[in-house]
Formats: structure tokens, sequence, C-alpha cells
């Protein structure tokens, strides 16, 4: 069970049909296109750094099925120590790539979650679910693959239920079954890093009741599968080829996002791992938020090292001192370590449930979606500050430019501080990247919304221990009870 090369990781990608389109054309080799490559570089260094023996212990683990090393992201979560390194690994890989590698994480969380779903699944009903997603996993840990995630559905019209929307393909639904699978319909919406995936889990995107069945369902597939068509979406990176001489040597990664239409697609019956089991698509969800939310602070710490130094970087290159800036710098290491925290106490103070996986706290893994939808935008407020205008407007030149025979002396020159004027320019343009491009990922809804958050923080917070813990330091005996709502 070797791990993969980063050129056979590439290879893999270029064997697979393509499917993807941008500008109303088709991606032949999404290793090789402006709108993809820097997607799949920044994934493939993931597979350049695990068989590095630096990296071994964060970015390799033992399969909990085969006992052999296996890639952290094909992996089951078992410990909170293996929690607080997917914690580590995420903010490393910001380290590494300047950006998201949502091709990933997303899905390991995804079979994560539905690792317990499974399970519970079978315990309840006798399905054989659980077997199945082992049956999955040992085979994508022996071809060490890159599998994304999809859980956001189109939804239609928010204040109805999907059976109720006037176009049932609002939300992904199952359209037939059959003895060997199943026909999915639909769309899965806003997915990140589908161009650097082998394979794509897709999750139920919401709780559900018996009346909308056909739309709890989850499976996984080959991203190349007949019937996906996929439309990248992202505009920060459509014009990165011209930048070439800014990015590429810096191995600067990419994010990228994507729309996925089902028409008609079957699903092998193997691949299938919920099929209208309606009472566990809001647990297959929960599940997923409590392990993403967590890390997902480790990954906005990243992005914010990233702006620190970057800020730091160009105020240099100005010729002024960190210190003149110190208030600034220092609230940015709060934000960056406030996410991080609360997403490693969410790792460590959760549970094991019953199927081996480890789960993180609920309520501090939601206070941690609630940081990483506000802190790190004051991050990036502080490094524009910090930068000045160069790297704020968007007034930075581009590297053909900088080359071109005529007037790059030009450019040279007068971008020049106290230092070069190359040097300066790729600062800023880090600043540019990180706070307003392809770096900064999904802060404010990635994993979910805030408000979303927010419920499910008053759910877990235990009001009511508080309160008796009040009455108790107050001496109250009497009962004080929670009025009732008027009608």
């Amino acid at each position: 069970m070797a791990l993969r090369t980063a050129e056979e990781y590439k290879e893999s990608l270029k064997k697979m049909r393509p499917n993807i389109h941008k500008f109303g054309r088709l991606i032949e080799d999404v290793t090789t296109h402006p709108v993809t490559k820097l997607t799949i570089a920044g994934h493939a260094q993931i597979f350049e750094k695990q068989n590095q023996e630096e990296y071994k212990g964060l970015l390799t683990t033992t399969s909990n099925l085969t006992g052999e090393p296996v890639s952290r992201y094909l992996s089951i979560i078992q410990t909170p120590e293996d929690m607080v390194a997917n914690c580590m690994m995420k903010r490393e890989m910001f380290h590494l790539t300047g950006t998201c590698t949502g091709g990933r994480c997303v899905g390991w969380t995804s079979t994560n979650a539905m690792w317990a779903t499974t399970y519970d699944m079978d315990q309840k009903l006798g399905t054989d679910y659980h077997q199945r997603l082992k049956a999955w996993l040992e085979d994508v840990q022996r071809r060490d693959i890159t599998v994304a995630g999809a859980l956001t559905d189109p939804k239609g019209d928010r204040t109805k239920p999907p059976s109720a929307q006037e176009d049932p393909d609002m939300n992904l639904r199952i359209v037939e079954r059959r003895e060997d699978g199943i026909v999915v319909r639909g769309a899965k919406v806003m997915i990140c890093g589908v161009a650097a995936a082998n394979e794509i889990f897709v999750l139920p995107g919401s709780g559900y009741r018996e009346t909308d069945k056909d739309w709890a369902v989850s499976f996984v597939i080959p991203r190349d599968i007949e019937g996906l068509t996929i439309v990248e979406t992202r505009r920060a990176s459509d014009r990165r080829e011209e930048e070439e001489g800014w990015d590429i040597p810096n191995k600067l990664g990419g994010i990228t996002q994507a729309y996925l239409f089902f028409e008609d697609v079957f699903i092998p019956k193997e691949r299938v791992f919920m099929a209208g089991e309606y009472e566990f698509s809001l647990p297959a969800v929960l599940n997923f938020i409590m392990a993403y939310r967590s890390a997902i602070g480790s990954c906005v710490a990243g992005q914010g090292d990233v702006k620190v130094g970057a800020a730091v970087l160009v105020a240099r290159a100005n010729g002024l001192s960190s210190r003149v800036f110190s208030d600034k710098l220092i609230k940015m290491y709060i934000n960056n370590e406030t996410s991080f925290a609360t997403g490693i106490a969410a790792s460590v103070l959760g549970r094991k449930h019953a199927s081996g996986v480890w789960q993180p706290d609920p309520l501090l893994a939601n206070v941690t979606k609630v940081h990483t939808a506000t802190l790190p935008y004051e991050t990036s407020m502080l490094a524009q500050d910090i930068c000045g205008g160069i790297g704020e407007t968007g007034c930075i030149p581009s590297w053909v430019d900088f080359q071109n025979p005529q007037y790059g002396q030009l450019l040279h020159k007068y971008t020049k501080a106290a230092v070069s004027g190359e040097a300066r320019t790729r600062a800023a343009r880090l600043v540019e990247w990180a706070t307003l491009g392809p770096g900064v990922p999904g802060c404010m809804h990635g994993g979910g919304s805030p408000d979303g958050a927010r419920l499910v923080i008053r759910a877990n917070a235990n009001l009511e221990k508080s309160v008796e813990i009040a009455k108790r330091l107050a001496g109250i005996q009497e009962d004080i009870p929670e009025p009732q709502k008027k009608k």
C-alpha cells in the first residue's frame, strides 16, 4: 500500500474523463488549464510532502483497517490526538500552499461523519451501510486517492422543504431505486476543490422528514462519472496564467469552487451509504459539522500566519520597522490563536462514538465557527492597513508588464522602496492573495453559516446548568422558571 507521489497524483487526474467546464469551454486537462492548475499544484504538495520524513507524522497515520501507513486525509479520526493532528495539518497546509486544500478535507470529514452515521443505521435498521463504507475506504486507502466532499444543495425557496419545492431537483434526490443501486438527479453547488479530486463524497444537505426521504441520500462517485457535469465558478483565479511570474515560483495553491449537475446518475449499491433513511440525515450533517468546524479554526489561523508575515514584509520593504505596527500585529496574533485554540479545545473535549470515531465537542466546534466568521476579516483589514495601498487597492502591475522591454524598467524603478521593486511587489501581492484573492477560504459560510452555528450553540449551551449554579451561589431556594411565550 504505497503512498502516491505528486507526479502519480497528477497522472491520475490526467487519465480522468474531462467533465469540468469554464467560460463555455471543456477543460481537457485540469493539471495544465489556467483555471485549475494552481489548485492541482497546491494539492500535489500534500503528496510531495507525505513521502518526506519530516512530514510523515503530520500527513500520514496508521490505517485502522489494515494497520499500514495511509494518508491522514483517508483515515478515521479515532482519538483526540488524531483530531489535534488534523488541526495542525490544516494550519501547515496554509503555510505550504497559501490557500485552502478543500479537495481533501471535506471528503475526509464526510467519511468520518458517515462512519458514525452508517454504524448507527446498521445497529438500528439492520442495514449493511457501514460494511460498504469500510470496503470503500480500504480500497481508496490502497489507491491513495483524493476525495472531495459535497453537501450544499441549491435549496430553492428556503421557506419550503424539498418535497414542496416547485422544482424537486432543487435538492439532490433519488429518482429511481434498483436492485443494484440508485439513480440520482439534482445538483450540489459551491463545492470546493472538485477539480483536484479523484472521487466525490456526497452527504445529505440537511435534516429531512419522512415526506422528504428521497432527498436523504449519501454516496461516493468518481469525479468523472457519466451523467455528471461540473462548472467551475471561482472568479478570483480566472486570469492567473498572466501572473505566473508572481505565483508559480512560490508554489502557491489555488482554491476552486464548482457546481455539480447530476442528470440521472447511476450509483452502484456498494457506493451508497444512505438511501431514504431520513431520520439519519440530520445526524449525518451534525457529525460532519463537529469535525469540520473544529478544524476550520486552524485553517484560518494558518491563513492568518501568512497575512502577518506578508504584511511585515511589505512594511520592511517600505523601510518601516514592524515595531511601528506592534499593536496591530498583536491583535492579528490574538485573532489567529483564538480561532486555533477554540478548535483545539473542541477537538480534545469531545467523545468517542460507538463506531470508534472521535467526535469533537459540538458547543466549542460551533463557537470556533462563529469566530472564523469574524476574526479573519479583521486580520485581513489589519494586514491591508500595514501593507498600505499597494496590497489593498489592486494596484499591482502584472508580471508580464514588469518584464515588458519598453516600460518594464520603469515599473521596477517606481515600485522600489527600501528593497527592489520586484521584492516589494511580491510581498504586496501575497497580502492581496491572502486578503482579497484565492488565498481566502470560505471563512463566513464555509462549513455552514454562522447563524446556523449560533443555533447549535444555543442548543448545546446547557443554560439551565448555569442557572442552577447561579441559584446555588446566590442562595435562592425558590423556583424561578422561564416565562412561557405569550400567545
